[in-house]
């Protein structure tokens, strides 16, 4: 049986936002990399708005998930890249509807992103 144990250590900053300072897993037998999703559908659309394209990232990231036999309470570390600081109040905004109490580890990184039609790409780690 898989087991994730959150911590977050007394000597170091609370986590802010919906995640934890480090998840240890035990007892995962699969461990799931998910490629940086991007806010573009299946026929290449990428919607305007940035909430618009952060719920459809984190559509792809569950589908990918769902693909692996997986879901949400497996995940165990999420790297979120933005193309703009002012969208991070909306992006974990988001991250918090999609997770619930699901507290994974996180990183949060403004960069310049590969497509400029893009204003986020995720990236996953799952353990089962």
């Amino acid at each position: 049986m898989t087991t994730y144990d959150r911590i977050d250590p007394s000597d170091a900053p609370a986590p802010q936002g919906g995640y934890t300072q480090a998840l240890a897993v035990a007892g995962a037998s699969r461990l799931l990399f998910v490629s940086g999703q991007i806010p573009e559908t299946p026929d290449g659309q990428v919607p305007e708005g940035f909430e618009a394209q952060c719920r459809l990232v984190w559509a792809n990231v569950l589908a990918a998930l769902r693909a692996a036999g997986m879901d949400v309470p497996n995940l165990v570390k999420v790297t979120t890249y933005l193309s703009d600081r002012a969208h991070a109040g909306t992006n974990g905004a988001v991250r918090r509807e999609v997770l619930g109490d699901h507290r994974p580890a996180l990183t949060v990184v403004v960069a310049g992103i590969f497509d400029p039609r893009w204003l986020l790409e995720i990236e996953a780690v799952a353990a089962a």
